[in-house]
């Protein structure tokens, strides 16, 4: 995500997600007889500072997923880290340093994807008793007057516009070295600190900020937009790994209930197939 950022149309959906380039994506692999350069280590790609996806102490929701099905496989984790910036998976997947990316939109073209995991969506956040309860979608004409945090080139940066809401808007950047920004989590002190009235952030950050906030931030998934606000998140291989995607597919259904409570843990907003918001 992020979110939601791998991405061109759900690439730049995502902030957190990985940033790559089309020209990374064509590494072949190790062939379909030798998938992996050390099949008896789960060996992950990840940002060394993206909270809450991953980060180097191995408190993101990304790292206790991959430590949870290297325990199911009786493997130990190895990572490779490197800011999730162009460049990303020729550094990491594509030079056979590491074996999955945990969290990719599904049909990323930069690498073949597992089934999804979870599916979420972009969430509007605020501070509760602001005037601004009740509120379930931009459309709101309570939101006319107010200033709003939106990353650039995100799919509600489009409803913004159309709502009129991008006047009195307060952009964030969508390309940063995770190393030395945080985008997101600024736009949420922001919030918070009553620098800007609300803030549209990609779910996953959306849920862990707020929840990080004091008081809590209320967040509001985007579930009424014309706009498409949610993407499906599956696990990203090289495309000639079609064993390792199947082991992998099978851990994900076998460990769902598992992730989703990691997931929940995280303050993620998960969504079922109707693209209802999952009861927690």
């Amino acid at each position: 995500m992020h979110g939601l950022t791998r991405h061109a149309l759900p690439a730049i959906a995502l902030i957190g997600l990985v940033l790559v380039s089309h020209a990374n994506a064509q590494a072949p692999g190790l062939g379909a007889s030798v998938e992996l350069v050390d099949p008896h280590v789960f060996r992950v790609c990840a940002d060394p500072h993206n909270l809450p996806l991953s980060d180097e102490q191995g408190q993101g929701f990304e790292n206790k997923i991959a430590e949870l099905l290297a325990r199911k496989l009786n493997e130990p984790t190895s990572y490779t880290y490197f800011p999730q910036v162009i460049g990303f998976v020729r550094n990491t997947l594509n030079a056979l340093r590491c074996d999955v990316v945990i969290g990719v939109v599904v049909g990323d073209g930069q690498m073949q994807t597992t089934n999804p995991y979870y599916r979420t969506t972009y969430a509007l956040v605020f501070r509760p008793g602001t005037g601004l309860d009740g509120i379930e979608a931009l459309s709101d004409p309570r939101l006319k007057d107010k200033h709003i945090g939106i990353v650039a080139g995100t799919p509600p940066a489009t409803v913004l516009a159309q709502e009129g809401l991008m006047a009195l808007a307060k952009p964030y950047p969508l390309t940063v070295d995770t190393r030395v920004d945080s985008p997101t989590h600024a736009m949420a002190d922001d919030v918070a600190a009553g620098r800007i009235d609300a803030g549209v952030l990609w779910g996953p950050m959306a849920g862990y900020y707020a929840q990080r906030e004091t008081p809590h931030l209320t967040v509001v998934p985007l579930l009424k937009e014309g706009e498409r606000m949610d993407f499906r998140i599956a696990m990203g291989v090289r495309r000639s790994d079609q064993d390792w995607k199947r082991k992998l597919n099978r851990l994900i259904s076998e460990d769902q209930a598992e992730i989703d409570q990691i997931l929940t843990d995280y303050g993620v907003p998960l969504l079922d197939e109707q693209g209802q918001l999952k009861a927690r």
